[in-house]
Formats: structure tokens, sequence, C-alpha cells
């Protein structure tokens, strides 16, 4: 009887528990499906972030967010229409997770992205940094103790960096030579204080730096003294420039030239001042002159007109543009003394490349990667004188990249976005030239928001992300170390070393070797998000991001005028 009692009795436990169990709602093969599906999607994301090295990053990124989303809805669909689990627990469990999401999304919303498409997020309605910066003002000197410094841009030294990437716009320096020993000879803070939005860089001439920068509802280039920091003068246009993707502000770095400034803003002005004070000289509105709205110009130029002036002879020469959907107008020169318009050549819509004077297969020419074409234009007209294809769009996948001149007769082409690296050689062509293809490599110098440097036969530059070197001749890979994962950042060739500005702020110098990747030092030097150019006035290094700048003075070996 006993027996019989202790055998119904486990007989009944036993089917209690089996009724507490969550059983599978319509068999098990809802289940199977789904989980099967679930590891499916898993793998497939793998295969993606496995793919990354030869991929854009920030598609990977974003294939993988679809990817974990779809994983997440499998799993809900089957928790909430298949489960066996109470009908309480299946429909509170998804509306607190929406509850949950609202919340989030009520208090915070995305301030910015990286270069990788991560976003970053601030408190919801909170002011952006350069919204909380006081316009500059010039402080006067103290009489007893202080000389008021007198700017002078007319005058030029051997240390001049006069424009977007250094001397002669190819990412070189060699008026000095770097101490490559940063433990024994860090680099010395001589200031760091907030700047305004933006990610122009500083050109620099005879100890004055000048950039552009946001605050608020002002677009402003200003003048600072390259040792203190203080700033000299400044010269304010209303408008502002904003995207989550692009930031906020400025992208071009000025031009000085002759003692002037010649500055271009992302909404499209053109703006020629006095070096001593920065008064207005001239001014041209582009959009103006291509007759387009802000709103016309956002949509063919998502990210802001990013192109630095050129200064070439009596002529300032900057990329022009048009409506979404033509026509365009590759470049447009202007009297550089007058802002009188001189010449509109070329038939491609703008990127956020520059463009740049160089000499190649014997004809001096204005190199421009534009929206999808590369090419080459006669300085005293515009005239065509070669065409290349290069795909792109200034709405998603843009062409940024300068195009670099190789010896005599060649060009290196490089983008991000899955675009990589082609070397093209020159040949004369009756009274043109035709640019031929010597090798293309999808994979190598994927160069996003960043350019490549030449030296000694090969080029170095950021790859998606990560610092690479690459031989010119063949285009084959020497060497990429994920030791070398700088970012979306930026680089500088100095007589042999590299300076490299990290996305992360940071600035390393590492060795422009095509043996191995070598870093010889690093510097925190910025915080937060940089996406700006390097600037080195000798041995004053400028840098700066969309909220701070800061110079350092470097140790070197040797150098003109030290």
């Amino acid at each position: 009887m006993s027996q019989d009692t202790a055998i119904n009795n486990g007989g009944s436990t036993e089917s209690a528990r089996a009724a507490n169990r969550p059983a599978v709602m319509g068999g098990w093969l809802p289940g199977i499906i789904t989980w099967l599906l679930i590891l499916v999607l898993g793998g497939a994301i793998i295969a993606v972030r496995y793919s990354a090295a030869e991929s854009d990053q920030a598609n990977v990124n974003v294939f993988t967010l679809i990817l974990g989303f779809g994983m997440f809805v499998t799993f809900g669909v089957w928790f909430v229409f298949r489960s066996a689990y109470p009908m309480l627990v299946r429909l509170l469990a998804p509306v607190a997770i929406m509850l949950s999401i609202a919340v989030w999304f009520a208090l915070y919303e995305i301030d910015h992205v990286d270069g990788n498409l991560i976003p970053h997020w601030k408190r919801r309605g909170a002011k952006a940094p350069d919204e909380l910066l006081a316009m500059p003002e010039v402080a006067a000197p103290d009489q007893a103790t202080e000389t008021p410094a007198k700017v002078d841009l007319a005058t030029t030294t051997a240390w001049d960096f006069p424009q977007f990437l250094g001397p002669n716009r190819d990412l070189q320096v060699t008026a000095v030579k770097l101490s490559q020993n940063w433990d024994s000879d860090p680099p010395q803070q001589l200031w760091r204080q907030p700047i305004g939005a933006g990610w122009s860089s500083f050109a620099a001439v005879n100890g004055f730096a000048v950039t552009l920068e946001q605050r608020g509802d002002e677009e402003l280039v200003t003048c600072y003294e390259v040792k203190t920091g203080t700033l000299q003068w400044s010269h304010a246009i209303a408008g502002r420039h904003e995207t989550k993707l692009g930031g906020i502000g400025p992208r071009s770095t000025p031009t000085i030239d002759g003692g002037q400034v010649y500055a271009m803003g992302p909404t499209g002005v053109l703006r020629c001042l006095q070096g001593t004070d920065g008064s207005l000289i001239w001014q041209q509105n582009l959009l103006d002159r291509l007759q387009l709205t802000p709103e016309d110009d956002g949509q063919a130029i998502a990210w802001g007109r990013s192109g630095s002036p050129l200064v070439v002879d009596d002529l300032v020469v900057v990329p022009y543009g048009g409506p979404t959907n033509g026509p365009w107008k590759s470049l447009a020169a202007f009297d550089k003394q007058s802002g009188e318009p001189r010449w509109e050549a070329g038939k491609y819509q703008a990127s956020y490349a520059s463009p740049q004077l160089a000499t190649l297969a014997g004809r001096r020419q204005i190199l421009l990667v534009s929206q999808d074409w590369a090419g080459g234009y006669d300085p005293e007209n515009g005239s065509p004188i070669w065409s290349f294809e290069w795909p792109g769009s200034s709405s998603t996948n843009a062409n940024t990249s300068q195009a670099m001149p190789v010896g005599d007769d060649e060009v290196l082409l490089s983008k991000g976005y899955g675009g990589g690296s082609s070397l093209l050689k020159l040949s004369p062509q009756g009274n043109s030239l035709t640019a031929t293809e010597v090798w293309h490599e999808s994979g190598n110098l994927k160069t996003k928001f960043t350019n490549a440097v030449v030296a000694d036969g090969y080029a170095y530059g950021l790859s998606d992300g990560i610092l690479e070197c690459v031989d010119l001749a063949t285009g084959d890979r020497q060497w990429k170390s994920s030791r070398g994962r700088y970012g979306h950042g930026q680089i500088l060739w100095v007589s042999g070393l590299l300076l490299v500005q990290a996305e992360s702020g940071e600035v390393a110098l590492v060795e422009a070797s095509p043996n191995e990747f070598k870093e010889l030092g690093r510097l925190d030097a910025l915080s937060g998000k940089t996406w700006n150019n390097l600037c080195l006035y000798g041995p004053y290094l400028l840098v700066r991001n969309a909220e701070e700048a800061a110079c350092y003075e470097l140790s070197v070996e040797s150098g003109n005028g030290l």
C-alpha cells in the first residue's frame, strides 16, 4: 500500500513538473526552424566580420546591425507566437523591451558617428559644444608686460605650411628633421584650448596660423599666434552646416598667399581676407552663382563643400559642381585680387577633394578628383587635359582623397568604401594626355577621409583606418599591421618619418620604411573624434578637432631656421 502510494506520488510530481515546463506550441518544428535561422544569421555575421579586412568597415557594421536585428526579430516572433510561455510573459516581455527603447530615445539622441558609423550619444536637446562657446574676442595686451603681435602673413619663412596638406599639397615637410626618441625628448605642450566646430586644419605662415571654425550660427575664419594660441583676429559670416554623419562646421583649410587668406566655407562662400586684420577684400557665393539653394546643394554634396582653395598664378581655383542632376562644372577660377570670375571648366559634379597643381608628362595642370571622374585641367583657361573614370557619389560612396603625383608622368588615386587604389600613367596624345591604368588594387590604400603620401617609391596611407605601405611599382602591399589601427585619421611625412593623427585624438610617430611597421612614440594630443589634418610649422605641431586645438613643440635633430 505504501509502495503504491509512493509510486503514485512520484508520478504526480513528475506530471506536475512536466505541466510547468514550457512546451513548444505547434510541435518542435517551428522552434527548430527558428534556431536554424538564428544560426544562419549568426554565421552570416561571423562571415561579414571576417571579411572586414578587405571590406569597408562602416558597411560591415551596417550589415552586422541588420543581421543582428534579424536575429532579434526571429527570436521575438517565435517567443510571442510559438513558445508555450504564459500569455502574460509573452506579451509583457516585448512590451518591456519596447518601453525601454522608447525611454532611451526619449532621453538620448545620436550626437555623431565615427568613421565606421559607430554612434556616439548625448542627452536629448543638449547643445553642441560650439553653441556653448562665446564669439571670439581679441584680448587687449597688458601694456606693462606685453607687446601686441603684428600679424604679417606676407613675409614667408622656410617653416611655412601655407595651405592644405603642406607647402606643395603633397603631405610632405622637409624643412625639419624630427627626433625619433620621444621617450627622452617628448613633445612639449605649449597651449591647448577650446575651438569652434569643424574639420578644417591650420595653415601657418610667419608665426601665425589660420583656420575655419563654427560657433553657433556663425562661420568664422580665425587667426592665432602659433606659439601662444592667442587669437589675433576673426571674420564671421552667418551660416551653419550640420549633419549627423558629417558633423558640424567647415571642412576645408584656408590658403595663405601674398599676405591674404582665401577660405571656402561648407555652404559655398569663398572669402578673401586681409591677413593683417581679417578684413574682407572680396567674397563670392558659389550657390548664388549656380542658382542653388542650400537644400539643393545639400542633396548634391551631402556633407558640405570641402575643397580647399588653390592659388595658381593670379587665380584662386575651387571645385564648383551644380544641381544633383546637372549640368555641372568641375572648377571655377576667380581673380585672386578682385574676386572677378575668370573661367569655369569641366563637366563633373564636385567631390570632397581639393584641386592640386602639378607638372606631369610635360604639362602643367590642375589635378582634381570629382564625384566620379579624375582629371587634369589647364590653369590658363581650365581646358581639360585628361580624364579617367573614378566611380563615386558625393551623397554616398564619396571621393575625398587627392590625386597624388608620382614621378614625372604618373598619378595615384585612392578612396575608401571598398574602392582601393589605382596608378595611372599619363602619355601625350596630340594636344592632350591619355591616362592608362598601370594597376588597380581594391584592397589597398582605402583612404576614406584621408590621403596617401608618396615617398621614395612607396605610398603610405590609412587604409580603412589601418596604416599601410604599398609598392608603387606593382601595387603590392608591403605591410599592414594590426598595431597600426589609428582609425580614420590623417598622416604627414616629415623627412623620413610619419606623423599619424589618430581618429581618437592621439598622434603617433612612425618610421616611414617599406620593411616593417614601427611606431616610435605616441602623444595624447587631443580628446575625441579627430578628422582634421595636421599642420607642422617648423618644430611646432598644430592639431585640432571639432572641440579643441593645441600646439606641441617637437624635438628636432636639424632644420632650416633652427
